[in-house]
């Protein structure tokens, strides 16, 4: 008889992240066999007995979209042997931007990934700083949302009579109140206007940097140009050191390059996403989330609370 309580299994997009958490948890992933034809079909088994077990999946849906149908078909053959409960565990929420439809003949993506994974066979989800907080409601399942800040705010901790948080946009002003909460320090926020995808220019800076350290928080650095015109327009509006903290690291084309150049002092980003290029050591530095991620998975099986670890400011 398998004494284990519950089984955790991971998809391919971050094994790295999924065996941190195991050894938190003290055990193994569970043992299942992806494969893919020829073609690129993907063929999932789990080979281990699952039935009337409460299994987690962990597996973000970050780019390519194998990611995603990787999870859905874990969810639908864990649902097809029999598992008792099937949380979803995702990391990283992939298509969090398209949350609403902020202009004629585009999809509610997020909305439709949601349903993918409950008709694919979760009982409950849980994810790490959504970029849009509202994709809770999308859901007519459990859903935990946890936050990276507890494990990125200690680092900042002696910069507090001289360091002010800073939104890159209006969209982050939630994110970064809960740092400056935390941290006792001054918010201040970054009038941006996109004028197309993935392009961002800095307007304006509401709220005085001058003289002081910077903290610049945010949920997702994609291509890293909406990032790098916040640290240039904190710079010439007279920051000192300007520290960035990023939960989500997708970093596709030139961001890394982008971030190397800049005057920032350090960028602090989370393992959500598995990295996938050698990051210069100097600018860029990981911090796991797989002790928070341990910890809510073992609380949800003892169906205990996990507020604590998504406190977040509720002004």
């Amino acid at each position: 008889m398998d004494k284990r309580e519950f089984l955790v299994f991971s998809g391919n997009s971050n094994p790295e992240l999924a065996e941190k958490i195991v050894k938190k948890l003290g055990m193994e992933l569970g043992s299942i066999s992806i494969k893919r034809f020829s073609d690129g079909e993907i063929w999932v088994k789990y080979t281990e007995n699952i039935r009337g077990r409460e299994i987690f999946i962990i597996q973000s849906t970050n780019s390519p979209s194998d990611n995603l149908m990787e999870l859905l078909i874990m969810l639908d053959a864990a649902k097809r042997a029999s598992a008792k409960r099937i949380t979803a565990v995702i990391p990283y929420f992939g298509y969090a931007r398209q949350d609403r439809k902020d202009q004629p003949r585009v999809s509610i993506t997020a909305k439709l990934i949601a349903n993918l994974i409950t008709t694919a066979g979760a009982d409950r989800v849980m994810t790490m700083d959504l970029h849009a907080a509202q994709i809770q409601g999308f859901f007519d399942i459990p859903f935990d949302h946890i936050y990276a800040s507890i494990i990125f705010t200690p680092l900042f901790r002696n910069y507090s009579d001289n360091l002010v948080v800073v939104a890159p946009d209006v969209g982050g002003i939630k994110l970064a109140r809960a740092y400056a909460r935390r941290l006792k320090a001054s918010l201040v926020v970054i009038d941006k206007r996109r004028p197309e995808p993935n392009m961002a220019e800095a307007m304006n800076i509401i709220g005085n940097v001058e003289g002081k350290d910077v903290l610049l928080v945010d949920d997702i650095i994609d291509t890293g140009g909406t990032f790098q015109a916040a640290i240039y327009a904190l710079k010439n509006a007279g920051a000192k050191k300007i520290f960035g903290v990023v939960t989500h690291a997708i970093l596709s084309g030139q961001a890394i390059e982008r971030i190397a150049s800049s005057p920032i002092e350090k960028l602090y980003v989370s393992d959500t996403i598995r990295a996938t290029k050698e990051y210069p050591v100097d600018k860029i530095e990981y911090r796991t989330v797989a002790d928070i991620f341990a910890e809510a998975i073992l609380r949800t099986h003892k169906n205990e609370s996990i507020s604590s670890l998504f406190e977040i400011d509720k002004d």
